[in-house]
């Protein structure tokens, strides 16, 4: 009976600092950034709408599956409209403005710190009218 009530109370003990290190892992995880994949095929983002947290470091893995080049511009309708004029041939000084080669995967960490809507939309010659188009939305 004795070592009965000692194995469950080692057990209990064990389940308890099993749990505890698991919450100590989630807490140390939570400052870092999330991830969110974005899938680049037939000239399409995938998802075509992404929901983040204000103030929250996300890095983005872009994944170019198709044979052509394509790019990542993340923005405001005013940050858009300067990019359709095809000013600049490629990207990667900004994290929210990448290059992504044909086959190739980029990664890029934005934190978004105000809530809003945003477009994500790929500006090379026919590539928005095609419908490279995406939504992200940065939640409180």
């Amino acid at each position: 009976m004795n070592s009965r009530r000692t194995a469950a109370v080692l057990g209990l003990g064990l389940g308890i600092a099993i749990v505890s290190g698991i919450g100590a892992n989630a807490i140390a995880r939570a400052g870092e950034p999330l991830t969110v994949r974005v899938a680049i095929r037939y000239s399409g983002f995938e998802p075509g709408r992404i929901s983040v947290p204000a103030g929250r470091s996300v890095t983005f893995v872009l994944a170019n599956g198709d044979p052509i080049d394509h790019e990542w511009i993340v923005g405001e309708a005013a940050s858009h409209q300067r990019h359709r004029t095809g000013s600049e041939p490629a990207h990667g000084g900004r994290p929210t403005e990448v290059s992504v080669a044909a086959g190739e995967e980029v990664r890029t960490t934005v934190t978004f710190d105000t809530p809003g809507t945003l477009r994500f939309i790929c500006h090379l010659p026919g590539h928005e009218a095609y419908g490279m188009v995406g939504t992200l939305i940065v939640t409180n």
